[in-house]
């Protein structure tokens, strides 16, 4: 199914491809050759979407975001669930091999995930821009531990914890259509990339067993830094606007090029997500977005990852969301910070079907800073 999804992208790609040609490529929101004209706000979509805008030949922009998700509780497909009703109905899928009890023992109860994202942008033409992201991530989990290998008594919590350098991705913009015609303006561009397999996928943690032991372990795939795999990044991005609004919508996917040195690879990704803005004066906007993501469960299974919780059964990842964000962006006018961009966005889920239980995102927010010279 989630091929079937990321196929329907690239023929999105290749059908803007036929349809579309010629023009001007460069991005229009940075301003133009006149040195103190506007700088528009919503030249940029919503900080929290990636690969958005093409540069003009010879540019350079660096940036920064940081981002945090906060998940809280559990969730089977649609329902919410408790940790007793997952510990005592549940089964563990290691159930058979040593120490294995029958139903799950431990629960993950909450989740924050810190990224700091870099990133620069060079434009070698006004057609194609070239991108880099480089991710700085930080994951903290608690847990409950359920007391021996049934019931619904408490033995303690405990929490693990990890950090360090995320996949890096690079990418290639390759504009297609660019025009504007009675103050709208309408352009589409390719998204072609590939992440590199530079996060880790050995993380290890102390745990909390349910017979008292505190053995260090493989942390579960959740708690890794990086998917172990090269992963191709198609997409497609359009923008446009007219006047005080912008508008866009982007389709991208994530497929996964096989299986990592651990035995496994991370769940196929096909995500779409549409905006509206509204600029007041050239300096801010205002933005509303909706992003559906659709997630598969990870194929094959790392050996080292055993244990009576949902984060180490592979069946337990992926499923279908949608989210709604609202944010704002700001870009200086003048003085020594002319041409300075300081963007916000918050999202909250609205639906959820997870491949479950696996905990639930509650909120997410992405704040962010972007100069082009």
């Amino acid at each position: 199914m989630y091929y079937q999804k990321l196929r329907a992208l690239s023929a999105g790609a290749c059908l803007a491809i036929g349809l579309v040609g010629g023009g001007a490529f460069a991005d229009s929101g940075h301003g133009s050759d006149t040195p103190n004209a506007p700088i528009r706000a919503d030249g940029h979509a919503p900080i929290g979407v990636m690969g958005d805008h093409l540069h003009k030949k010879g540019e350079v922009m660096l940036s920064y975001r940081f981002m945090r998700m906060e998940m809280d509780g559990n969730r089977i497909g649609t329902s919410s669930v408790s940790p007793e009703t997952i510990v005592t109905t549940v089964p563990n899928r290691f159930f058979g091999l040593p120490m294995q009890p029958p139903t799950l023992r431990v629960v993950p109860t909450d989740m924050t995930m810190d990224m700091h994202m870099f990133g620069i942008m060079y434009a070698p033409s006004d057609r194609v821009t070239l991108m880099g992201m480089v991710p700085y991530i930080s994951k903290s989990m608690n847990h409950l531990t359920f007391a021996g290998p049934v019931g619904t008594t408490v033995l303690g919590g405990f929490k693990t914890e990890t950090e360090g350098l995320g996949d890096i991705k690079v990418s290639a913009l390759i504009g297609v259509y660019d025009t504007q015609t009675n103050n709208t303006r309408h352009r589409v561009h390719l998204n072609l990339g590939i992440s590199l397999p530079t996060g880790s996928i050995t993380e290890t943690g102390r745990i909390l067993t349910p017979m008292g032991g505190q053995p260090v372990v493989r942390l579960p795939y959740s708690m890794q830094l990086g998917s172990g795999t090269y992963d191709l990044l198609p997409g497609i991005t359009y923008a446009g606007g007219s006047g005080y609004f912008g508008w866009g919508a982007q389709a991208r996917g994530v497929i996964r090029l096989g299986s990592n040195d651990e035995g496994y690879s991370l769940g196929d990704e096909a995500a779409v997500t549409a905006w509206v803005s509204y600029q007041p004066r050239p300096s801010i906007s205002f933005s509303g977005r909706i992003e559906a993501r659709s997630l598969g469960k990870i194929d094959g299974i790392d050996p080292m990852i055993v244990g009576p919780v949902q984060t180490a059964d592979p069946d337990n990842y992926g499923g279908e969301t949608v989210t709604l964000f609202a944010g704002m962006n700001s870009v200086v006018q003048r003085g020594a910070l002319r041409g300075h961009r300081f963007a916000l966005e918050a999202g909250v889920p609205i639906y959820r079907d997870l491949n479950g239980p696996q905990l639930e995102t509650d909120w997410v927010v992405t704040a962010g800073w972007q100069y082009a010279f």
